[in-house]
């Protein structure tokens, strides 16, 4: 069985960095596409970063020159580097992952505050 599993969330003031890493279990191929979207309450669930299977990136709008995502395929797994945060970053940051069907993580929580 397949899973994605995130690490690297918490509490950092703006201004701060965090590092997202998702590492793929239980898989013996790449996947297609590896993303990171987030939700924060009381709104949808939204793309932040994805990367397909040839390195070409792309971002949200608000996240551009400051996230940078980048993925080991040989690992199947993806990171998102998250620079100068903002409190409307906080959000819960779901990994993605995409062959055939979409595979989800759990989320992991990321709180900007002073």
């Amino acid at each position: 069985q397949v899973q994605l599993v995130e690490s690297g969330g918490g509490l950092v003031q703006p201004g701060g960095s965090l590092r997202l890493s998702c590492a793929a279990s239980g898989s013996i191929f790449r996947f297609n596409v590896m993303a990171w979207y987030r939700q924060a309450p009381g709104k949808e669930r939204e793309l932040v970063a994805s990367i397909p299977d040839g390195d070409n990136t792309n971002y949200a709008d608000s996240v551009k020159g400051r996230f940078t995502i980048s993925r080991d395929a040989a690992k199947n797994t993806v990171y998102l580097q998250m620079n100068s945060l903002k409190p409307e970053d906080t959000a819960v940051y779901y990994c993605y992952g995409s062959y055939y069907i979409n595979y989800w993580g759990k989320g992991t929580l990321v709180t900007v505050s002073s």
